[in-house]
């Protein structure tokens, strides 16, 4: 972090993760992946609300993987999720940082013109690889053209988001995904051939006037604009655009032509820490407040 931790969050203890220990209504898991099993698990079981930034059950089919935005509505997965596990808490998953801009910015597109193919190559800044993310000696002055599992996750993760509860969407989406020499914010340009016939104005269109339940709801983390369309040539930037919506929009430019699908292409960037991360956890968490689940 760039600003100094408030002593109220540097003064508390650090707990046992054992459900029996912990005084809360609602768990934040950070947990790796092979520790998320089990642990997330036993707190939903004793009654808690678990958000989790793990990977561990995002595909699982009774767990809701929430960019409230864009799947708002399958937050009723948790009425399925506690009749079949036979518990009282939930389990509700973010998505991989990489997927949270993706589909986000794509959610408008799909509503308004079904999406055929999707082509996504990712410019991922280095604090998705976590701290101290990845050795300057392997970064500096270097773009590495592979990170373990992010394309297979970004693939899988997004045509959940997208789909029906329950249902994963149809169109077909490739990713290739590389981290680069930025600190914040993961840059992705996105080729796309929709099913009805679309022009780079109408994407604008739908982009810039987009709007979902966080904000009509007014949660306090939803931003005011989900997505903000930029009209330079040379934007978004991570450097200058990563912030807006404090952190929480994704950011959409170059929206033009594109000759290959016949459809459009665009670049789009997002917090990967925000957005992608520990902001969209506390979002999912007001969403579930909003809906009686907490």
């Amino acid at each position: 972090m760039e600003t100094r931790l408030k002593e109220r969050i540097a003064e508390l203890t650090i707990q046992p993760s054992n459900p029996k220990e912990v005084d809360a209504e609602v768990v934040f898991s950070a947990l790796p992946a092979d520790q998320a099993v089990g642990t997330e698990e036993a707190f939903a079981r004793a009654g808690y609300a678990v958000v989790s930034n793990a990977s561990a059950y995002r595909m699982e089919a009774d767990v809701p993987l929430l960019n409230p935005e864009a799947n708002f509505n399958h937050l009723k997965l948790i009425d399925e999720q506690r009749h079949k596990r036979r518990w009282d808490g939930a389990l509700v998953t973010n998505p991989n940082c990489t997927t949270a801009v993706l589909s986000l910015s794509l959610k408008p597109i799909f509503d308004k013109f079904g999406l055929k193919n999707v082509v996504m190559s990712s410019m991922q800044a280095v604090s998705g690889a976590g701290y101290p993310g990845v050795a300057s000696l392997d970064i500096i002055d270097n773009v590495i053209p592979f990170i373990k599992d992010e394309e297979e996750k970004v693939q899988r993760e997004t045509q959940k988001i997208l789909g029906n509860v329950g249902h994963s969407a149809e169109f077909n989406l490739s990713a290739s995904c590389h981290r680069v020499p930025v600190i914040d914010g993961h840059t992705e340009a996105v080729f796309v051939q929709t099913v009805k016939p679309s022009t780079p104005e109408q994407v604008v269109d739908c982009m810039a006037a987009f709007a979902a339940e966080p904000q009509e709801l007014k949660l306090p983390s939803a931003p005011e604009r989900p997505i903000i369309v930029r009209s330079e040539q040379d934007r978004p930037q991570p450097r200058f655009d990563r912030n807006e919506g404090r952190g929480m929009s994704v950011v959409v430019g170059r929206v033009r032509k594109d000759p290959v699908f016949d459809g459009v292409k665009y670049v789009a960037l997002g917090h990967n820490t925000v957005r992608g991360a520990a902001g969209c956890a506390v979002l999912i968490a007001e969403s579930m407040k909003s809906q009686g689940y907490i």
